[in-house]
């Protein structure tokens, strides 16, 4: 019987907090939650709970979230009052699940 050996989890080494270099990644430019994942090492779902609590801290700042919306690619249609920041299943109109990621920044209000 073979016994497979355990790789230890070594945590990422940061100089800053998590939310602190997502908020400086979207300062500087625009990105989808997929870059945010790679540029901070972190998974999709993480970067969705991070970007919640950015959008309710960053006001503090006199700054603001931008989020440009999920848009359906076959029929074009745009998520703009959508209130969650993750990815729709599908288009509520063609119900094709062909849907373009949002893009979030911060900008100064």
């Amino acid at each position: 019987m073979k016994h497979k050996d355990k790789v230890l989890f070594i945590p990422v080494e940061r100089q800053e907090t998590t939310r602190k270099e997502i908020t400086i990644l979207l300062s500087e430019h625009s990105c989808t939650a997929k870059e945010i994942s790679t540029a901070v090492k972190i998974s999709e779902k993480q970067v969705y709970d991070n970007l919640e609590y950015i959008l309710k801290t960053i006001h503090r700042d006199n700054r603001k979230l931008v989020i440009t919306p999920y848009k359906c690619r076959k029929c074009g249609f745009a998520f703009k009052k959508r209130d969650r920041l993750k990815k729709p299943g599908k288009c509520p109109l063609c119900k094709s699940e062909s849907i373009e990621d949002a893009l979030f920044s911060i900008q100064a209000n």
